[in-house]
């Protein structure tokens, strides 16, 4: 069995492989001062309820954009699991070519995305990939596996907290589709616009990019925790696949551990 894993800066996304079966996945919340042994006893929690035996966890893999939990997480490893993890970064073979102007600024998570959509969604074709994280990220990726362009835009969570924190009157709000644009109260008029505008936004980014690298035919991937709200509002998202880091780096895994 294979432990895969991503840290990101809202969340921690813990998933199991079985062969190339993902028999569990669940979510906790990223907190920087957590030891090594409250990330074990967690996710032996977490194993047992779910009726998986660590013990059969032979393997690991990790990406991470948040360099201060991984001394914790990959001691948690080592001492509950005896696993030295493949750990995404540079050295590492993952079938793609960053080319960007400053390949190590590019978050693990970015290229463990990229990784899924070209090998399993392409079809021989270039390829944006949409995140819905902390941040929602556009990453263009072309038909030979190159990785040139990356747009990072506020999360839709940020978005809705700054309306919140930001002004006295307007009230937190469930982040959530209203029945109409034309609203008729205060909460419902939040909603409308973070919802539709994000919507907006979404579209003229996919269009601008297509634009201007003159191909139409770009296939549209989007992951991530508020990407199958965006993705059923607009055709201009191909394919939701909210598996696709698991997807990423089991693929990672398996170029890591021929």
């Amino acid at each position: 069995m294979i432990l895969a894993v991503d840290i990101g800066n809202t969340n921690i996304l813990i998933g199991v492989y079985e062969g190339d079966e993902l028999v569990g996945n669940w979510k906790m919340i990223t907190k920087n001062e957590k030891t090594s042994d409250e990330y074990g006893i967690s996710i032996l929690n977490l194993l047992s309820f779910s009726n998986i035996d660590h013990k059969k966890i032979k393997s690991a893999i990790v990406s991470s954009v948040v360099p201060n939990v991984m001394h914790s997480f990959e001691n948690t490893l080592k001492k509950y699991f005896n696993i030295d993890p493949v750990v995404v970064g540079p050295g590492v073979k993952t079938g793609i070519t960053i080319m960007t102007e400053n390949p190590k600024e590019v978050g693990a998570d970015r290229i463990v995305g990229l990784v899924a959509a070209h090998e399993l969604y392409s079809k021989g074709g270039a390829v944006i990939v949409i995140g819905f994280g902390t941040a929602t990220t556009f990453d263009v990726i072309n038909e030979r596996g190159e990785y040139r362009y990356g747009i990072t835009s506020p999360g839709i969570q940020i978005s809705a907290e700054a309306l919140w924190q930001r002004t006295a009157q307007l009230p937190k709000i469930e982040i959530k589709k209203p029945d109409s644009i034309l609203a008729k109260n205060t909460v419902t008029s939040m909603q409308a616009g973070l919802i539709y505008g994000y919507i907006g936004q979404v579209e003229y980014i996919i269009k601008k990019i297509k634009e201007e690298m003159n191909n139409e035919k770009i296939r549209v991937v989007a992951t991530g925790g508020f990407g199958r709200l965006i993705s059923d509002e607009t055709s201009e998202i191909d394919i939701f696949d909210s598996l696709l880091i698991f997807k990423g780096l089991k693929i990672i895994h398996d170029k890591n551990k021929r």
